[in-house]
């Protein structure tokens, strides 16, 4: 493994209160692209992957309360907080391949690895591309690729399409990045305070930035081509043990409904009056949870 780069907060864009006591933030030069993440504690890798509209510091108390256990290893997804913006690669095979270079570089080629919304639709694809690489896979209130129901008009989420039209959401959103990031939290969560005002400031500072809201709906725009490479999963089996993790009141069973088919050893927890984001609404619930099934 080669020596990555270190960097103080104040140099590397953070500000120095995010960090969790410890913990060091970290740029490296993978798959391509300046990928940034931080890292704290010691043990076994976990590595843990954000959704939107979120960054790294999403998992900042979970970092706090498990680096005791495991060595926690928490990236910017590609162009979202301080990781490169590339014009391509928001599909979640490219994502995949990022989180595969960084546990490659980071773990010593193979981690346990935690994913949360798009985090979780990359992990899953990682999980299948190189069951090599992750020895235990926990999925937290995402839907797998091809799942999703976009249809507005038959119960489904309506910010699927306004993501991912061309331009438009970066046009309506220019200007308000702070309050549409709120808002959509808001509307996502059942403990309508549990992510913080100051939470949502260091979201939105980031993607307020140039490109920053362009990159977040990118990922979104990538949903078509990764519903096409999930139905090649179709038969195969995810052998390493799985964690299905969701709250009651965002994605509830449909999680671990859509890996009995293919999970040979599931692990299935509903958070109750939980909305999607679990490990701030729940945490304790959350981190026993990960911890448990982590150190199995």
């Amino acid at each position: 493994m080669t020596g990555p780069a270190l960097a103080a907060a104040s140099d590397s864009g953070l500000d120095a209160g995010v960090l969790p006591p410890g913990a060091i933030s970290r740029f490296a030069q993978l798959n391509g692209i300046r990928l940034h993440y931080v890292v704290a504690g010691s043990g076994p890798p976990l590595v843990l992957l954000h959704g939107w509209p979120q960054t790294w510091a999403a998992w900042r108390g979970t970092m706090a309360a498990l680096s005791d256990r495991f060595t926690l290893i928490a990236p910017d997804l590609r162009g979202l907080g301080l990781s490169e913006r590339t014009v391509s690669g928001y599909d979640k095979r490219t994502i995949a391949e990022d989180i595969r270079a960084l546990i490659d570089h980071e773990a010593g080629g193979r981690a346990r690895v935690l994913g949360h919304d798009m985090g979780g639709k990359a992990a899953y694809v990682l999980a299948h591309r190189h069951p090599d690489r992750v020895s235990r896979l926990a999925l937290v209130d995402c839907l797998l690729p091809g799942t999703e129901n976009m249809d507005s008009l038959r119960g489904g989420a309506w910010h699927y399409g306004f993501h991912m039209a061309p331009d438009i959401p970066e046009m309506l959103t220019a200007g308000r990045e702070r309050a549409y990031i709120r808002e959509q939290i808001r509307a996502w969560s059942r403990r309508k305070d549990a992510v913080t005002e100051d939470a949502i400031n260091e979201y939105a500072r980031h993607y307020a930035s140039p490109g920053g809201m362009r990159a977040g709906f990118n990922h979104y725009r990538a949903l078509r081509d990764d519903a096409a490479l999930a139905a090649t999963f179709a038969g195969k089996r995810l052998t390493m043990p799985v964690l299905a993790i969701a709250g009651r009141y965002g994605v509830g069973s449909r999680l671990s409904d859509a890996l009995k088919g293919e999970a040979s050893s599931l692990t299935t927890v509903i958070v109750e009056e939980s909305g999607h984001f679990v490990a701030e609404e729940a945490p304790d619930a959350f981190q026993r949870a990960v911890a448990q099934f982590m150190t199995a």
